[in-house]
């Protein structure tokens, strides 16, 4: 917390003094429980322009009021900032010609992510709530960590370990025949994804597959600016394997659940649930080698069909239509 002082002048304790003694007791008070983020919103921008300076920082409604506001504009700027910085420098817009590409799909994707994320930041916010107010195993300092710096490392590892390991089963279940239409299936109508489909969940779906990353420090201790920064890298992530860029370090194409590997996941349905890695796939017995590394993948498609003369520079021409003719994708 941004530490407040007050003006003491030689004639003794200015004006000022009571409010911003009353705020640095609301400091105090808030200790560690503080969230980073909320935080910096309350000092910069809540407290000065928008809350009466006699509203608590740590009275609950209000830290959930802020909670929503900070955890909805964040979302939407992660979301849109490193999707646009996706799609127009990396994403290959020539997957836009494959015939399961479909009709204004960037802009539905937007629409739908945009609907989407606020209902999924409800539940989101409250799982936020009780972080906020101490319940959780965040920590500021790393002198509180009990492997001190190493346990950094060790906790972005387990991170990664822990919710790749949930997201796969979570994954698996969206994909069971009782659940799959209602929640699972809006996300795979994008067969070749844009970046933009990385957030075009429904809600449900959406906050199951979000939801380890928020179990995880309320089991294991976490530093409150690793913890950011992961969840900036989740964001990333989430947007990379969609971005059409199948391109794989060949010493990692076993390892890794690339981009190459969640377009077979779009096409096949039933293969590479992984968010990360393919261990759990291995285990599960669902992975599948990525098929634009055999040769077989959407760009493939699209020579061939250009070389069969049924597809130009602008789509499908007037030998076919977009009735997914050629296009060997399992039916759902």
């Amino acid at each position: 917390m941004r530490l407040l002082t007050t003006r003491i002048i030689s004639s003794g304790v200015s004006s000022k003094a009571p409010l911003q003694t009353a705020k640095n007791t609301s400091v105090q008070l808030l200790g560690s429980k503080m969230d980073l983020v909320l935080n910096v919103a309350d000092d910069y921008f809540f407290t000065p322009y928008v809350y009466p300076s006699s509203w608590p920082e740590d009275e609950p409604l209000r830290q959930i009021i802020g909670l929503m506001v900070v955890t909805n504009l964040g979302a939407a700027i992660l979301y849109l900032g490193l999707g646009a910085l996706s799609y127009f420098f990396i994403f290959d817009h020539k997957l836009m010609q494959h015939p399961q590409f479909l009709e204004n799909q960037v802009q539905r994707e937007i629409k739908y992510a945009l609907w989407s994320l606020p209902w999924i930041s409800v539940p989101t916010v409250a799982l936020f709530f009780t972080e906020v107010r101490g319940y959780s195993k965040l920590y500021d300092s790393v002198d509180e960590s009990p492997l001190g710096w190493s346990g950094l490392i060790f906790s972005m590892v387990s991170f990664l370990l822990f919710t790749d390991m949930c997201i796969y089963w979570v994954h698996r279940f969206l994909h069971h025949k009782l659940t799959y239409k209602y929640f699972h299936k809006p996300h795979h109508v994008w067969k070749i994804p844009s970046p933009f489909a990385s957030h075009a969940f429904h809600p449900v779906d959406g906050f199951l597959q979000g939801l380890p990353y928020h179990i995880y420090p309320f089991l294991f201790p976490l530093h409150k600016i690793l913890y950011l920064v992961l969840y900036v890298f989740v964001n990333i992530w989430t947007i990379s394997i969609h971005d059409g860029d199948y391109r794989v370090p060949n010493l990692m194409e076993h390892i890794i659940n690339g981009s190459a590997h969640h377009t077979d996941h779009h096409l096949f349905f039933d293969y590479n649930y992984g968010q990360y890695f393919t261990l759990w796939d291995r285990i599960g017995g669902s992975y599948r080698y990525p098929s634009a590394l055999m040769g077989k993948g959407p760009h493939d498609h699209i020579k061939k069909l250009m070389a069969e003369g049924k597809l130009n520079s602008n789509g499908v021409n007037g030998q076919t239509n977009n009735n997914k003719k050629g296009v060997h994708v399992k039916k759902e």
